[in-house]
């Protein structure tokens, strides 16, 4: 019962967006209440799959303030580097969002010309931080088949990550995941949310290695 309300209490801080507590301190809460259960509770109660994943994969109390401090600097150098990405702290971890027109042609699957400067930036501060995981996610907008936008979601997740890949970043560190239409961030009844739903996220964690450095950081202080 004590864990199911800590776990509820959580959810109530997030969704409410309190902003007496940073971004760090939120995602060392969330942590301890509860990891990857509540992760899948916040994700789906926000509609945010970004959010729901970095979540269920913090740690919490001090090891996750540790984590938070070191993903600060990096989500503040992707900023800085990469012009073409929308950066969001999240707790443990960082949610890199690209829209479509940024990578990809209307209904396509080829990278474009274009792609490639701001993924050549975010694979080279990827690469400064080796201790990270990334998930690739990809979603499109409500036009089409489900059948359709389910394969068009991973092909573009696929292509983001095979890219990346090319470009130095582990393939142990990389994972895919398409989801279609079922995840928008904005209606679909207008050409402006359409837009917004047709994007790419890159969800930045903390890897084992990361973890234990931050455990064994947190007992010093």
């Amino acid at each position: 019962m004590q864990k199911t309300l800590t776990s509820i209490a959580a959810v109530a801080i997030i969704l409410a967006g309190c902003k007496s507590m940073n971004k760090t301190t939120k995602g060392a809460v969330i942590g301890t209440a509860g990891g990857g259960a509540i992760g899948a509770v916040i994700g789906k109660a926000a509609g945010n799959t970004a959010l729901g994943a970095i979540i269920g994969a913090a740690v919490g109390g001090a090891t996750g303030a540790v984590i938070g401090h070191k993903m600060d600097k990096q989500a503040k150098q992707i900023e800085t580097s990469v012009p073409g990405a929308k950066v969001e702290r999240v707790g443990e971890g960082i949610n890199v969002e690209f829209n479509e027109k940024i990578l990809f042609a209307f209904g396509q699957y080829t990278l474009s010309s274009a792609a490639s400067s701001n993924l050549d930036k975010l694979a080279a501060v990827l690469k400064e931080y080796p201790d990270t995981d990334i998930e690739v996610q990809g979603h499109t907008d409500s036009k089409g088949t489900d059948e359709y936008n389910m394969g068009l979601s991973e092909k573009r997740a696929n292509a983001v990550a095979t890219y990346l890949k090319g470009k130095g970043v582990p393939a142990s560190r990389v994972k895919i995941k398409g989801f279609g239409e079922t995840a928008p961030v904005a209606t679909n009844d207008t050409e402006e949310g359409r837009a917004q739903n047709r994007r790419v996220n890159f969800l930045i964690t903390a890897n084992e290695k990361m973890k234990e450095d931050a455990k064994k950081e947190a007992a010093k202080q």
